[in-house]
C-alpha cells in the first residue's frame, strides 16, 4: 500500500473482535455476498484483497438454497469455503426494499413479515424468531436483529409506530437469540447486534437506542437510510446516533459504503461498514482511485468510467500504488476497456477486485489514522 496523508483527526475507535471464525479490528469494511457469494469473486482473491470479514444475506438464503440445507453442508462458513467471520443480515432490509417500497410485494405485521417470493410467487413468512433460527443454522459470526426500517419521507406517525415494532422485535430476538445458545454452545459465541432506527427524527432514533440498550446486545446498528431523500449525508443524525451506543458497544454502520460517507461515519464514531458499492460499481465498468497525495478528509478520491471512449488507448494501470491483479500485473486501462466493451467478464471481476483492494487501504489507513491521533 503507497503511504498516503493521514486523517487528521477523528473521533474513530480502535476495537478487537474476537469471533470462532478470526479476530477482526475496528473499522472493518465486509462486501455483501448476497447468495454466499461476492459475485464473480472467489474468497481467496477476496481475502488477498485485504477483506477480513463479509455480509451474508439472511432472506435470500433462506429462499434458495434454504438455511438447512446450507446447515447441511456444515454452514455457510464450509458451504462457500470463506473460513473468515461472517456477519448476516436479519432480512430487515428486504422489509424496507421489497414491502415498504412495493406495498404488493407484501406486508409487516406484529407477527413478522410476509414477502412474495420472487422465485415462485408463494408467500413466505419470516418472524423474529425464525431470522435468529436461519442465522443459527447459517452458522455465521454475527447476527443483526430483525427490524422495520422506514423510509425517510415517512410520516412522522408511521416512524413512531416502526421504531415500537423494531424494539418489540428486538426484544423477541434476543430472547429466541439466548434460548439457542442454551442448545447450540460454542466456544466463542455469536454477536449479537440490534438497529436503530427512527428515520430523520433525531428523539425517535435516541428513544429506539435508549430501548435497545435496555434489552442488550453486542452491538448497535444504523438502520434505514443515512441520506435525506436529496441524497445529502445527515451528519447530525448519524453523529446523534452514534452517540447513543455506550463506548463499550460495537457499531455497525449498515449499508453505508461510499468512500466518502465511510470516512465521514467513521469521523463520527462508528466501527463496521458494509455496502455493494465496490464490487457492484466494478461490474459496472467504475474503478476508485485515490487522488494522490490529498487526505482522505477531503477529495481524496474520484470513480472512472473505465468503459468510457477516452480510455480506448491509455496504456496506464488504473493505479501504479495498486497491490490488485489488474494493477500489479499492468493491465492498461485500454485493455480493460476493451473487455469492458466486449462484455469479457474478465474486464468488471478485474475491476471488482481492484475496488476491494481500494477499499481495504482506505480502512488500513483509518486505522493507522487512530494510532497517530
Amino acid at each position: 500500500m503507497h503511504k498516503e496523508i493521514l486523517f487528521p483527526s477523528s473521533t474513530g475507535r480502535r476495537k478487537i473482535v474476537r469471533t470462532a471464525h478470526g479476530t477482526l479490528e475496528t473499522p472493518f469494511f465486509m462486501p455483501d455476498a448476497t447468495m454466499a457469494a461476492v459475485r464473480g469473486i472467489e474468497p481467496q482473491a477476496i481475502h488477498e484483497a485485504g477483506i477480513e470479514a463479509i455480509v451474508v444475506n439472511t432472506y435470500h438464503l433462506f429462499l434458495r438454497p434454504g438455511a438447512s440445507r446450507i446447515a447441511h453442508f456444515g454452514g455457510v462458513h464450509e458451504f462457500m469455503k470463506w473460513h473468515r467471520p461472517i456477519l448476516s443480515d436479519s432480512g430487515g432490509y428486504q422489509v424496507y426494499s421489497l414491502i415498504h417500497k412495493h406495498p404488493d410485494s407484501g406486508n409487516v405485521s406484529e407477527e413478522g413479515a410476509v414477502f412474495r417470493s420472487p422465485l415462485d410467487g408463494s408467500t413466505k413468512l419470516l418472524t423474529p424468531e425464525h431470522s435468529i433460527d436461519i442465522q443459527f443454522e447459517l452458522g455465521v459470526d454475527m447476527m443483526v436483529c430483525l427490524d422495520d426500517p422506514r423510509p425517510n419521507d415517512t410520516s412522522r406517525d408511521d416512524l413512531a409506530r416502526a421504531v415500537d415494532r423494531t424494539i418489540r422485535w428486538a426484544a423477541r430476538c434476543k430472547a429466541r437469540f439466548e434460548e439457542r445458545l442454551t442448545k447450540h454452545p460454542q466456544k466463542i459465541r455469536p454477536l449479537l447486534f440490534g438497529v436503530i432506527q427512527g428515520g430523520m427524527e433525531a428523539d425517535l432514533r435516541a428513544r429506539c437506542a435508549e430501548a435497545l440498550v435496555d434489552i442488550g446486545f453486542d452491538g448497535y446498528g444504523f438502520g434505514a437510510r443515512h441520506l435525506d431523500m436529496e441524497g445529502n449525508f445527515l451528519e447530525d443524525i448519524v453523529r446523534e446516533t452514534a452517540k447513543s451506543i455506550p463506548d463499550s458497544s460495537l457499531r455497525f454502520a449498515l449499508g453505508i459504503g461510499t468512500p466518502s460517507d465511510i470516512v465521514r461515519s467513521f469521523a463520527l464514531g462508528w466501527d463496521m461498514f458494509d455496502c455493494v458499492i465496490p464490487t457492484r460499481e466494478g461490474r459496472h465498468g467504475r474503478a476508485f482511485l485515490r487522488n494522490r497525495g490529498v487526505p482522505i478528509s477531503g477529495d481524496f478520491y474520484h470513480a472512472e468510467n473505465i468503459s468510457a471512449e477516452r480510455f480506448s488507448e491509455d496504456r496506464s494501470p488504473l493505479d501504479p500504488f495498486c497491490g490488485c491483479l489488474a494493477c500489479s500485473a499492468g493491465f492498461s486501462r485500454g485493455y480493460i476497456r476493451h473487455l469492458l466493451v466486449g462484455k469479457e467478464p474478465l474486464g468488471a471481476r478485474l475491476l471488482a477486485i481492484h475496488n476491494l483492494f481500494f477499499y481495504a487501504d482506505l480502512l488500513r489507513e483509518l486505522k493507522t489514522s487512530i494510532e497517530a491521533s
